[in-house]
């Protein structure tokens, strides 16, 4: 049913590299992608007008972007809440409300964002520096900001003139530009702001393609074609409604039907048919972020609380947490629950990502070596985790996967299923004792590794504090240089490999999946399916 001057940041810019790693074909433990990975839109001809219906895996969170913090909400967002930056298809950063890449001072400390001219927000209000000023403060001072900790270096924000603003950082932030091309970056209509204030995320107004419309808390999210976009005709769709379904067959199901024209997170266990299938079209996103077990080892208080001690074993012993390591195997894994279509991987970054340093080496199955951990540490075993996992099909074959390899070292892995975003506030509140969890990456490698390890960090929802990794992270940012950058980040996950607060899996390839009549679909490696250009082709 038819529901009708590029600049680029120099020390980002090697990341296209990460594009190539993996590649996309049959034979390389990927998917057969019928169009290329990361691609751009495709150029066939679409029709003005539509309705289209995208399938997400959860219901997204609220949709404001300083409390913003899941996945799917960034999906929403990417199409009706525009950043002051963005990402391209090689991964570097381009300018999106900004006019230009910032002018950062010699010292790193003063930074200075040149504004897109003749800009509006989806309410008619007009998009300058004052307003980028209000949203940047309310992301650093609303309670319960997600925002918060990303923008921690900026000290203040001062408005030059209507279009340009001055950022005064505490210290040198190399990531900075990089979160700005992410929910930090988003700039909020001062308007709704004043009309709404911390109830924003029920009726959000940003610049976009789309503007929010409605939403139906649990299934459905509608936007609509924003009638004050500056690049409006570029836009085809009507509507955009976004459908919550959990189920990954019954997403695909309802695309094979034409009840849902798009789906994104389609199981790897159905690539295979999809590209089969005539009247679907496959595309492969290279694997940007990561699948882990979050292990909680000092989250007693909360999130950026003070560290304490955890009674559980495996938050109470690292040798412990070694065994549980030994005790998997990530290559059973990927081919048992993804039917080898992910790509394993022991570290935050994925193999060949250029910041992985060759000297970081993954821990190999060893179910003699995690017994005799287990027996020397003299804890009764059978060892139990009680394992917390989003509710979803995929995610309990994976907890059921670790309970088996776990079992044969002396683990007794109970395995929890809860809602995507309960699984959040109980991380978030230190409620846990093991967690698999999905992180979708971010360009600069910071977002992968900084807020999880460091002493307070947003994400260190294990509760790790190690002032030699808060060290070794403070450097990587401080610094613009790419090998200083390499080399703090090395240091940094070597030492908490040792204490192993998270235990990485694998780097999950992004598929979303689609009937043939649909293009125009910009599909990059972060996962979000921008549908600025996409259309019907009949």
């Amino acid at each position: 049913m038819r529901q009708h001057h590029r600049a680029t940041i120099s020390l980002l810019a090697v990341l296209v590299l990460v594009s190539a790693c993996g590649g996309g074909g049959a034979d390389d433990g990927g998917a057969a992608s019928k169009v290329p990975d990361g691609a751009a839109p495709d150029d066939r001809a679409v029709t003005p007008g539509g309705d289209l219906v995208l399938a997400l895996a959860e219901d997204a969170d609220v949709l404001d972007p300083s409390l913003g913090r899941t996945l799917v909400g960034r999906e929403v967002f990417i199409n009706f809440c525009e950043k002051l930056y963005d990402i391209n298809g090689d991964l570097e950063v381009v300018p999106q409300l900004a006019a230009e890449l910032p002018e950062t001072s010699p010292d790193g400390l003063t930074v200075k964002i040149r504004l897109r001219p003749d800009v509006t927000f989806n309410d008619g209000t007009p998009f300058d520096a004052a307003a980028v000023k209000i949203s940047l403060d309310r992301h650093k001072s609303i309670k319960g900001s997600a925002r918060k900790s990303e923008l921690a270096s900026v000290a203040a924000v001062a408005v030059l003139d209507p279009s340009t603003v001055e950022l005064t950082l505490s210290v040198p932030f190399a990531p900075l530009t990089g979160q700005l091309a992410d929910r930090a970056g988003m700039i909020m209509s001062p308007a709704q702001l004043k009309k709404l204030g911390d109830d924003f995320g029920s009726s959000p107004v940003c610049v976009g393609p789309f503007s929010f419309d409605s939403r139906q808390a649990g299934n459905s999210i509608t936007l609509r074609k924003s009638t004050e976009y500056y690049d409006a005709d570029q836009v085809n769709l009507d509507t955009i409604t976004y459908r919550v379904i959990t189920d990954g067959n019954v997403r695909l199901a309802n695309v094979r039907s034409g009840d849902v024209n798009v789906s994104e997170r389609i199981s790897a266990t159905d690539v295979d048919k999809i590209n089969a299938d005539p009247t679907l079209r496959l595309v492969t996103g290279e694997p940007l972020g990561y699948q882990a077990i979050a292990l909680n080892v000092g989250n007693t208080a909360g999130v950026g609380q003070p560290v304490g001690q955890v009674k559980t074993a495996l938050g109470a012993a690292k040798d412990l947490r070694k065994a549980f390591e030994l005790s998997l195997d990530r290559k059973v894994i990927n081919d048992v629950v993804f039917a080898g279509k992910h790509v394993p991987g022991c570290y935050p970054l994925p193999p060949g990502h250029p910041y992985l340093d060759n000297s970081l080496t993954c821990t190999e199955r060893n179910v003699d070596e995690a017994k005799q951990i287990i027996k020397a540490s003299g804890v009764t075993t059978p060892v139990p985790v009680d394992l917390m996992v989003v509710a979803s099909p995929d995610n309990l074959r994976l907890g059921q996967v670790i309970q088996s390899l776990t079992r044969e070292a002396g683990f007794d892995v109970k395995v929890r299923a809860v809602e995507n975003a309960a699984t959040l506030d109980a991380a978030d509140a230190g409620q846990y004792d093991a967690w698999q969890f999905f992180w979708s990456g971010r360009a600069d490698p910071d977002g992968n590794i900084s807020d999880f390890l460091l002493t307070g960090g947003a994400r260190n929802w294990p509760g790790l504090s190690n002032p030699a990794v808060d060290t070794a992270l403070a450097a990587s940012r401080a610094s613009s240089d790419v090998k200083e950058r390499k080399d703090a980040f090395t240091e940094a996950l070597k030492i908490a490999a040792k204490e192993r607060p998270l235990i990485y899996l694998f780097h999950q390839r992004n598929f979303l999946v689609s009937s043939a009549e649909v293009a125009g679909i910009e599909f990059l490696p972060d996962g979000l399916p921008r549908l600025r250009t996409a259309g019907f082709t009949k």
